[in-house]
């Protein structure tokens, strides 16, 4: 069982990704820079749970 996210990062991270989903990939490393230049974020945790969580959903549409 994973962490549970909250609704905060659920909407960034959908919001995001519904805007650029051709920019996002499977790697989380490249995901979370793509964060880091779309919103200037000043918390890295915040912005690497947003880069994982978004690394999900893709995995998730890729598998199904």
């Amino acid at each position: 069982m994973g962490r549970i996210k909250t609704s905060f990062v659920k909407n960034v991270a959908k919001e995001l990704y519904s805007k650029y989903p051709e920019k996002f990939t499977t790697n989380f490393n490249e995901n979370k820079e793509i964060v880091k230049q779309l919103i200037g974020l000043k918390s890295k945790k915040l912005r690497n749970v947003i880069a994982g969580y978004i690394t999900s959903l893709k995995k998730r549409e890729k598998a199904g």
